[in-house]
């Protein structure tokens, strides 16, 4: 999908169009309900951060952290950041910017195991040890078919399959997600539930 949005603008336009939309909820949410998150950052890195959404959001609720929206060439180039917000184009899969913080909105559900393995090495060299504060904060979906109800179990179904048809991905149990974690040598991690059936994730080193 990704390769098709690099080769077709109005493709890209359309995935940039939604990615924003989506994110525009979710950083208005997190900036006022999840601000413990945040706490103590001196910077953060948006990676997959598509047009700036998130990082404008941020940067905009806490003018001492430095952003970072970081993502592909093709969806960053031409654009302009603020006074403590920049866009740079890279490969998450190669390198990330260093910041305290790394953020992943949506992202580790688009691959498979051994490619999220990949994201988070790249996570570890770009963030410092917890105790000078540095985590990576993860907003995605963690399973609960135990708790769901009917219609909630059946939204899980449909987002499991979407990644599965349109990426190389899939939704996560918290087992799986510590399984993630704990191979790539994070030393622990918290969940805490937001909007529905999405959860905000900080992992530390």
């Amino acid at each position: 999908m990704w390769d098709l949005a690099s080769q077709e603008p109005k493709v890209n336009q359309f995935i940039n169009e939604t990615m924003a939309s989506d994110a525009k909820l979710v950083g208005n949410f997190i900036t006022k309900h999840c601000a413990d998150a945040f706490q103590g950052l001196n910077s953060v890195v948006d990676v997959g951060g598509g047009t700036g959404t998130i990082a404008k959001a941020i940067a905009k609720a806490f003018p001492s952290i430095n952003c970072i929206s970081f993502d592909l060439l093709d969806v960053v180039n031409g654009l302009e950041g603020s006074k403590n917000m920049s866009y740079v184009y890279g490969d998450m899969f190669e390198a990330i910017p260093k910041a305290d913080a790394v953020f992943l909105k949506w992202i580790l559900h688009d691959w498979n195991d051994e490619e999220c393995i990949k994201v988070l090495k790249r996570c570890k060299e770009a963030i410092p040890n917890k105790e000078y504060g540095g985590k990576v904060i993860i907003v995605d979906m963690v399973l609960k078919n135990e708790e769901a109800g009917e219609k909630s179990l059946e939204t899980q179904l449909f987002f499991d399959m979407l990644m599965m048809v349109n990426a190389t991905g899939r939704e996560r149990s918290e087992k799986d997600w510590s399984k993630l974690f704990y191979d790539d040598c994070f030393s622990h991690y918290k969940i805490t539930p937001i909007l529905g059936l999405m959860s905000i994730i900080e992992v530390y080193l």
